[in-house]
């Protein structure tokens, strides 16, 4: 759609038709379903503005953050902060800290209405001053569930990171958003909610990805290291092992048993990424830093 700050905003075309049923099943909210259209482009600001909260807390601290999908669940900031608790945890609380941010603004805007008598002199702005803060105070509360995915869980990771590392922080939080899953699930046949159900299972499925990125985080601490190599960024000394991945066959190999050459199709690497920091320098810089003991 646009670009703000280097980062590209882009619209999925799903959201479209949500969008219209959503108007839909509220047309009798409000007097004219232009009210309706206005109150969901407004949750979407919302959202998008959550979401630029991620991008520039992620570019503060050094890391990438280059684009924004937003989709009929929400909205989703691809950032890629630095392999540091620290960094972590301001690049995710920094959304919700938008909406708490928005809190007191809806708060007083509604209240003013409320003292003002809109709910009978301009009713249709009333009813959407009172749902805009609905909705912001719903994102706060929903997003800050101790959930993995979600902002609380990925905020539970981080904390948990100062104290058990970056492998085992990550194992924790995604068995507990199981759990989250399970509730989710049984409160979206209470509510008998589709769109609660769907949720949980798009949950779930990043629970079940995290889960599997943690055993191969594990996997990669406890392997032997290198000798003579090290990372430019982190210092630390590539794993022994077949962690690398070629883009062309798709089989993994060893990027520093073969010197950066797939040793199954025969493509040559000229930069490699580092399976701590997730940084990407080039082979020649790994061979040129001082080797230091493997971060545990």
């Amino acid at each position: 759609m646009f670009q703000l700050f280097g980062i590209e905003v882009f619209l999925h075309w799903s959201w479209f038709f949500v969008a219209w049923y959503e108007i839909q099943i509220r047309a009798n909210h409000y007097s004219s379903v232009y009210w309706n259209a206005l109150e969901y482009l407004t949750l979407f600001l919302i959202v998008l503005m959550h979401e630029f909260g991620h991008s520039l807390a992620c570019r503060q601290v050094g890391g990438r953050a280059n684009q924004i999908v937003l989709w009929p669940l929400g909205g989703v900031a691809y950032v890629s902060p630095p392999q540091r608790p620290g960094a972590m945890l301001w690049s995710i609380a920094a959304g919700p800290l938008v909406n708490v941010a928005l809190f007191p603004l809806f708060s007083i805007v509604w209240w003013l209405g409320y003292s003002a008598g809109w709910m009978e002199t301009v009713p249709n702005v009333y009813v959407y001053v009172m749902t805009i803060w609905y909705i912001n105070t719903l994102l706060l509360v929903f997003n800050l569930m101790p959930v993995y995915p979600l902002d609380g869980g990925q905020i539970l990771r981080s904390l948990l990171w100062f104290a058990f590392g970056r492998a085992r922080s990550l194992l924790i939080a995604s068995s507990i958003g199981f759990v989250g899953v399970a509730g989710l699930i049984l409160f979206a046949f209470w509510a008998q909610s589709v769109w609660i159900g769907i949720m949980a299972a798009f949950i779930l499925l990043n629970c079940w990805g995290g889960l599997m990125q943690a055993r191969a985080m594990a996997r990669v601490a406890n392997a032997p290291r290198h000798d003579g190599f090290a990372c430019p960024v982190c210092k630390v000394a590539p794993p022994r092992g077949a962690f690398w991945g070629c883009g062309k066959c798709r089989k993994p190999f060893d990027m520093f048993e073969t010197q950066g050459v797939c040793p199954n199709c025969g493509t040559q690497f000229a930069v490699t990424s580092c399976p701590e920091c997730g940084s990407l320098r080039p082979m020649s810089e790994w061979m040129a830093s001082t080797n230091v003991p493997p971060k545990l």
